[in-house]
């Protein structure tokens, strides 16, 4: 293997790590916005259980398109 390919192969996978890593922090952080259970009314308690099954949806459509690309 020269070490062109090698290089090529070892960017593809730091890349992969990385973009992955700022996807996860994305998600994250668009779960966890807002105020703290205690402090909430139950329609924002609703809402923000309705946020958490929303980010662990994009988590698997994400996971489904990494097949593809």
């Amino acid at each position: 293997m020269d070490i062109n390919r090698l290089i090529n192969m070892l960017m593809r996978l730091f890349g992969r790590k990385i973009i992955n890593a700022a996807v996860n922090k994305g998600i994250n952080m668009a779960e966890a916005r807002g105020k703290p259970e205690a402090q909430m009314t139950p329609a924002q308690r609703a809402q923000a259980a309705q946020g958490r099954k929303l980010a662990q949806t994009a988590r698997q459509i994400r996971g489904a398109t990494r097949r593809f690309f």
